[in-house]
C-alpha cells in the first residue's frame, strides 16, 4: 500500500464538512500544490536548518492563501516564490536581532564614561567662555546665530521670525561664526576686558 504524502495544506482544513471548495481553494489546488516539490527543493537549498522546512512550507502556504483571498495572482509560481524569498529574508533578519533583555550589561564590565570633577570644571569654564563670546556679538547677529546654531532653525525660519531676508540671515550667521571663532581663540580674561 502506497503511503499518502505528508502534505498538509491550509486548503484541506478550509474545505470543511460540505466538501465545497471556493475559487481560491481550487486555484490553490490546481496552481500551488503541484509546485510543492520545487518549493521544498528551494527551501532545502536556501535554508540551513532542515528541521524548519516543513514549518516554512506551511507558513508560505498560509501567506499565499491569505494574499490570494484579496486577489488571485496571474503567475502562481512567481507569486509563491516571491513570498518564499520574503519569508526567508524576514526570518534571517529576525535571527540577527538580539533582545535587549538577553544582554547582561553589568557582566560586560563596560567602563562608564562619566566625567570626573576635573572634566566637569573644564566644561563649565568652556561654557562660560562661549557665553562671554556670544555676549560680544551684535544683538541681531547673536539672535540669528542662536536661532540657527542653538535652536536649529533653517535660514528661512530665522528670516521669518526676525523679519529680515534670508541673505541677511546668512550674513549674520557667517559674521557670528567668524566672531565666535576669533573670540574663542583668545584667553577668557581678554574677552571680559573687551566686554567692559
Amino acid at each position: 500500500m502506497a503511503e499518502k504524502p505528508e502534505t498538509s495544506s491550509p486548503r484541506a482544513d478550509r474545505a470543511g464538512a460540505s466538501g465545497v471548495m471556493s475559487e481560491v481553494d481550487v486555484w490553490f489546488t490546481r496552481e500551488i500544490l503541484p509546485l510543492e516539490a520545487t518549493l521544498m527543493q528551494f527551501l532545502q537549498h536556501n535554508w540551513r536548518n532542515k528541521s524548519d522546512i516543513a514549518d516554512l512550507r506551511q507558513e508560505i502556504y498560509v501567506r499565499v492563501l491569505e494574499a490570494a483571498q484579496k486577489q488571485i495572482p496571474d503567475n502562481a509560481a512567481q507569486f509563491m516564490f516571491r513570498i518564499s524569498r520574503n519569508l526567508l529574508t524576514d526570518r534571517v533578519r529576525r535571527e540577527h536581532i538580539v533582545p535587549i533583555e538577553a544582554a547582561d550589561l553589568d557582566a560586560l564590565e563596560i567602563a562608564v564614561d562619566e566625567p570626573g570633577p576635573d572634566r566637569t570644571l573644564i566644561a563649565r569654564d568652556e561654557l562660560r567662555h562661549l557665553q562671554t563670546a556670544l555676549d560680544l556679538l551684535p544683538p541681531r547677529c547673536r539672535e540669528a546665530f542662536v536661532l540657527g546654531r542653538v535652536e536649529g532653525l533653517s535660514g528661512r525660519e530665522i528670516a521669518a521670525r526676525m523679519g529680515i531676508g534670508v541673505a541677511t540671515v546668512s550674513e549674520h550667521l557667517a559674521n557670528g561664526l567668524c566672531a565666535l571663532a576669533d573670540s574663542l581663540c583668545v584667553e577668557p580674561s581678554a574677552l571680559r576686558r573687551k566686554k567692559n
